[in-house]
């Protein structure tokens, strides 16, 4: 035993063991923690960017950002329309993927279950959606130009600049430009230029006005224009659209016949006072071209935007005789015809018997 060397190499191998075990304990644990992190990280971000967007109304909400818009009122606009805690992320994501104002404006429809994500991807890419416009029952060019602004990013004075500058090519005055349009329900994008607007609808009103139409208002000895004015009386004269052409009818017989038209909605036109529920001698009395009871023949241009409709009214005219018109003294909004003045003066006193027992003045 006095010649053997003391053993010491299994003590260390086990101390050795010992620490790699617990190097490795270690590792996999720092593995776990980061993995368990990036798995939390990725959650926060899967709940930041896709939660959906539920909304507080009914219908869809939207986001209108203009040309002038900056960073902030971006941000804003969507945290005012889509709530502060979906505006902040829609914003942030907006911000992450190089929101820029300018190419970012429009008008955007935001729809329930939409994430974040989606919404933000939209608004930084500028995919807007188109927004409907309509401009029905407009009788002035100031009214047309007020109601187009106001579902558009253009301001009214815009509009009526791009009128000024662009129909007169197309052959239209001041007193014509309601000609250029039809009403209808049109799709724009919010942020479209007030030019192509008018470039836009003026291309509708000229496809409208294809070689078959055309031909009925020169059979008629009318221009497009002409019959969009007639059309504008027909429409201020009656709601009733069954009675349409034949009060279309009667004008074209006094217009043919060079009857003055004695309009009453030319009067109300020329007075400005679009009120008015019983023409006097006073309003007979205004001087001014579309004072149809004073002056010969048409007025310089439509009182109205006329429909599409009562345009083939006039073009599909049937024939009568009539040459007087009155308004039913049932005050149901239709009217009595006549041939001969007679008839009509009957059919005027019982109007006037109604309208007086009514008080209206």
């Amino acid at each position: 035993m006095e010649g053997k060397k003391p053993t010491t190499n299994t003590p260390k191998k086990r101390t050795r063991k010992k620490k790699k075990q617990s190097w490795l304990h270690r590792h996999s644990l720092g593995v776990m923690i980061t993995v368990i992190a990036i798995f939390v990280a990725i959650g926060s971000v899967l709940a930041f960017a896709f939660i959906p967007y539920s909304g507080d109304n009914s219908a869809n909400d939207w986001v209108y950002i203009p040309s002038t818009a900056t960073k902030a009122t971006v941000k804003d606009s969507l945290k005012t329309n889509l709530g502060s805690s979906m505006g902040t992320r829609v914003y942030v994501l907006w911000k992450l993927m190089g929101g820029n104002p300018q190419k970012s404006q429009g008008a955007y429809e935001i729809k329930r279950g939409q994430t974040a994500l989606n919404i933000s991807r939209r608004i930084a890419t500028g995919r807007q959606t188109p927004v409907k416009v309509t401009f029905n029952g407009t009788r002035t060019m100031e009214q047309l130009s007020d109601r187009i602004a106001a579902q558009l990013q253009c301001t009214p004075e815009e509009f009526l600049e791009a009128c000024q500058e662009i129909l007169p090519d197309s052959g239209f005055n001041r007193q014509t430009f309601p000609a250029a349009f039809i009403p209808d329900s049109y799709e724009f994008y919010w942020s479209a230029s007030p030019r192509n607007v008018v470039k836009r609808l003026l291309d509708y009103r000229n496809r409208f006005w294809n070689d078959q139409r055309r031909a009925k208002a020169k059979a008629l000895g009318l221009t497009p224009a002409e019959v969009a004015t007639i059309a504008s009386i027909v429409e201020e004269e009656t709601a009733k659209r069954d009675e349409r052409p034949l009060v279309a009818r009667l004008y074209l017989n006094r217009l043919h016949q060079g009857i003055r038209l004695q309009a009453d909605p030319t009067v109300k036109f020329a007075s400005g006072d679009f009120s008015l529920r019983r023409i006097t001698g006073k309003h007979l009395a205004i001087e001014s071209p579309y004072n149809t009871y004073k002056v010969k023949g048409l007025p310089p241009g439509p009182i109205r935007v006329p429909a599409g409709t009562t345009l083939d009214a006039v073009l599909n005219a049937p024939q009568h005789d009539y040459i007087y018109m009155c308004a039913k003294e049932d005050f149901s909004g239709y009217h009595n015809f006549a041939k001969d003045y007679a008839t009509h003066q009957a059919n005027a006193r019982r109007y006037q018997a109604e309208l007086n027992r009514r008080n209206i003045h």
